[in-house]
């Protein structure tokens, strides 16, 4: 099974920074993302995998805000250096589509991809708060087709500039004082809705041809964009039925496209609080949960919902009916918690704990072998490719699953004992592109610079 360890600042659980055995004061520490980078490398994980936010969710109250938001280094710079202090772990940023450009970030995650020697991963995110538009000058955030339409073609310009670059365009010959082949490097000339793009790019073809695209949007939108573009998917499900069935989705998706079930690696991210007994991995969770405020849980629960006032209901009572507004739009995770709580009647604290402390992850709680049964069970059954490891708390969840589930994996064989390729790509199983250039796929142009 394929293994991304998820990087969430403080952990997957919210209040995963509180913990005793939290590092809760290093996230602007370099040592400290070195230590996750290399950890996860000795559990032969397949790669490293740092979310990003460029601002923040809109909460009620400065005291909600100082119990939540948690410093974030800009993941490319944090990535080269784990690169820097690792050898075969993949390394896999966020990037927004809507707030930024292609030509910056295909040159962003080409230059890590040569600096990593070929263990690049982009997280294509289309961005969804409020405050990340108002941080680029914009009045309002884009809707939400119209943030996947420019993120189609924002994907295409990046490969395309990607693809600029040949192999062997490189020269580097001292006797002809030729540094580069120009026969082998491309003008993009791209004009779409978007963007326009003269190209080439600045940067060479990197040793992946193109970093790894991963996705983690759930909506039905999302699901086409994955469909079509990307080649891992980062989801959340709560039972392994629902994934059965995403998994059994996406492959039917994929064919629409041309594309084969093994080009798209569907990873469900899980939270593994682990302990010697599961009556103390209980104990753990539980007091893992007490550790959140129930004023910032129900601000979490309220954001899902579309920022719904709950603050005039009593937080033992039963969730309100929401405004039509609420219900408006696709959100498959504020659908699930809602069936959630018409199924159980849970009353709106306890709603908003679970909201809160499963962040956007699947929790298993017991011992070591526990949680390695459950991962076996799904990817046996077809409900997973792998999966993004979420740990509580960091760095010590993440030493937990290596030292002791991963064992239990390996001996069972589903977890590698030796890395097989050099490159992300190669140890994810997924083919190096083929250049559109090169091929004749794309028209080739001389550069106006030449």
């Amino acid at each position: 099974m394929k293994l991304l360890a998820f990087m969430m600042q403080t952990g997957g659980h919210i209040a995963g920074w509180r913990h005793p055995r939290a590092a809760h004061d290093a996230l602007c520490d370099l040592d400290y993302f070195r230590t996750l980078g290399q950890t996860a490398e000795r559990g032969f994980f397949d790669g490293v995998f740092l979310a990003d936010y460029l601002g923040y969710h809109p909460v009620r109250g400065a005291e909600i805000f100082a119990g939540i938001e948690t410093p974030k280094l800009d993941p490319v710079t944090v990535l080269a250096t784990i690169a820097a202090a690792t050898h075969h772990i993949g390394l896999i940023g966020t990037a927004s589509t809507t707030y930024g450009h292609p030509y910056e970030i295909a040159r962003r995650f080409a230059s890590l991809d040569h600096l990593s020697r070929g263990r690049a991963g982009w997280n294509i995110v289309t961005s969804t708060m409020e405050n990340e538009a108002h941080n680029y000058g914009f009045e309002a955030h884009l809707g939400h087709s119209e943030r996947y339409e420019r993120a189609g073609e924002f994907v295409e310009v990046a490969r395309l500039l990607w693809d600029s670059w040949q192999d062997g365009a490189v020269l580097a010959d001292k006797a002809s004082g030729h540094y580069t082949d120009p026969a082998r490097i491309s003008a993009v000339n791209h004009a779409g809705t978007h963007f326009r793009v003269a190209g080439p790019l600045t940067v060479p073809r990197s040793p992946q041809g193109h970093p790894v695209l991963v996705q983690a949007g759930a909506s039905a939108t999302g699901q086409r964009f994955a469909a079509s573009h990307a080649e891992v998917i980062f989801t959340s499900h709560p039972t392994m039925e629902t994934a059965q069935a995403f998994r059994a989705a996406m492959h039917a998706q994929l064919a629409e496209f041309g594309r084969r079930p093994d080009q798209l690696k569907i990873m469900p991210a899980i939270t593994p609080i682990i302990a010697p007994t599961r009556a103390e991995a209980q104990d753990l969770k539980t007091e893992l949960d007490q550790l959140i405020p129930t004023r910032l849980a129900i601000s979490k629960l309220e954001a899902l919902l579309g920022q719904v006032d709950l603050s005039g209901h009593d937080p033992e009572g039963p969730l309100p009916p929401l405004p039509e507004e609420a219900l408006a739009g696709q959100n498959s995770t504020r659908d699930r918690v809602l069936e959630l709580s018409e199924r159980q009647g849970l009353p709106i604290s306890e709603l908003a704990r679970r909201v809160a402390a499963g962040r956007t992850s699947h929790t298993v709680v017991g011992t070591a072998q526990d949680v390695a049964d459950v991962l076996i069970a799904w990817e046996n059954a077809g409900a997973a490719d792998g999966f993004v490891v979420s740990p509580p708390f960091l760095p010590a969840g993440l030493e937990d699953f290596v030292d002791q589930v991963v064992p239990i994996l390996q001996e069972r064989g589903h977890v590698r004992t030796a890395y097989e390729g050099a490159t992300l790509r190669e140890n994810l199983g997924l083919e190096r592109p083929a250049n559109r250039f090169a091929s004749g796929a794309a028209a080739y142009a001389q550069p106006e610079i030449f």
